[in-house]
């Protein structure tokens, strides 16, 4: 059987044992924190995802704003004590009514840029900086706003709240949680990806609190989730999910999770021990 391993490592250097997370303050060795994206973006996304919370097969969810099911999206989550953070939106139009016309623009510019190319999120496009901050800055506004509190947690829409511009920018405050980069079975990325991965997620320790390892819940192959699911037995696990797409909702409000988990507790919101407690992997 393969072992699950984080980018941080090489495959040749990593064994199972060598997975030890830090201590929960929950006082568990390891967590497994299952969050869905896309909350907010239209009624029937927020909606299945919601379904998911409430059977526990998600722990939280990644609100979008400026999206035109925020505004039920945000009272939802207050009513039914949704954990949320920020999912930074770079990449789709933003679809609410209060969405400006200055904001719509600066997100068409960066879109252009980043959507060039596959490789153009790891380049800092200096032209665009004040675009980028002014949407980072919107949307963490429009956030507190709608929510009534900062965001303590960012991950990204397309996964671009990696991108060059914002990390090196420095666009998200520091000491919160903001997702890594996935992480993958010896084999499937090739070493040059894999250190630049590497390097991605030691710029992101360094200012803020983060999961050992970071996967996609799908494929939802049998024994490829369960491996996952086992490593979060004494690791800090993310899995990332899109209820809107019907076969990952199917696999949540099924059985078959519950079979997979073997179980572990799905744990209840998105918590991490402080930055200082945790340690790299081994």
């Amino acid at each position: 059987m393969a072992s699950i391993t984080s980018n941080v490592c090489e495959p040749s250097e990593v064994k199972p044992s060598a997975l030890v997370g830090p201590v929960h303050p929950l006082g568990s060795a390891g967590v497994l924190i299952v969050n869905a994206d896309d909350w907010g973006r239209d009624e029937m996304t927020t909606s299945r995802i919601l379904d998911c919370v409430q059977r526990g097969t998600v722990s939280s969810a990644s609100s979008m704003v400026f999206m035109e099911d925020s505004e039920r999206a945000a009272a939802l989550a207050l009513e039914h004590r949704v954990d949320v953070g920020l999912h930074l939106n770079l990449t789709t139009a933003f679809s609410a009514s209060n969405a400006s016309g200055v904001l719509e623009e600066h997100r068409r510019r960066v879109t252009r840029f980043l959507r060039r190319s596959r490789l153009a999120q790891i380049v800092y496009h200096p032209r665009l900086t004040s675009s980028f901050e002014y949407l980072v800055k919107a949307q963490l506004e429009e956030f507190q706003r709608l929510h009534g509190f900062k965001a303590q947690r960012v991950d990204g829409h397309h996964h671009m709240h990696l991108c060059a511009n914002v990390l090196m920018g420095e666009l998200l405050p520091v000491g919160i949680i903001v997702r890594r980069n996935f992480s993958f079975e010896p084999g499937e990325k090739n070493w040059l990806n894999r250190r630049y991965r590497a390097h991605v997620d030691r710029k992101i320790s360094k200012r803020h609190r983060t999961t050992d390892l970071f996967f996609n819940l799908a494929p939802m192959e049998t024994e490829r989730l369960r491996r996952i699911f086992r490593v979060a037995r004494h690791a800090l696990v993310e899995v990332e999910t899109h209820p809107a797409n019907p076969g990952e909702y199917s696999y949540l409000q099924g059985q078959d999770i519950v079979d997979h988990i073997e179980g572990i507790n799905i744990m209840s919101g998105f918590s991490l021990p402080p930055k200082d407690d945790q340690k790299e992997l081994v």
